[in-house]
């Protein structure tokens, strides 16, 4: 089984979600997503296996999130200033087998495993 984690090492709940994963024997490809962005595209995709928006998937607590004034932000919009400013992109995100899910709290990724 492949999996994939979209990871910022800054962040505790990220790197717990990595230690979850390594205790129960995955290791994961880890994407540190904020030196490589994802595309657009990839963003949307990832968002289709997470079943959810843009706007549910932004950290509004960011100051560029306010700087770039994006709380009244198409979709659209939302997806391109998380690639360009992925900083944006709440994490970590855990995809395996065709689903993906938000590590908040680490234990959401269990149910994609």
């Amino acid at each position: 089984m492949k999996v994939t984690i979209w990871h910022n090492p800054r962040c505790s709940k990220s790197r717990q979600t990595l230690q979850l994963l390594q205790d129960r024997g995955i290791e994961p490809q880890i994407v540190d997503y904020q030196k490589a962005s994802p595309s657009k595209a990839e963003i949307t995709r990832i968002l289709n296996l997470l079943s959810c928006k843009a706007s549910d998937v932004i950290r509004k607590g960011e100051k560029i999130y306010k700087q770039l004034q994006l709380s009244n932000a198409d979709e659209e919009a939302l997806v391109a200033a998380m690639s360009e400013h992925p900083i944006l992109i709440e994490r970590p995100i855990v995809e395996a087998n065709g689903k993906a899910a938000l590590g908040r709290p680490p234990e959401n990724v269990l149910s994609i495993l």
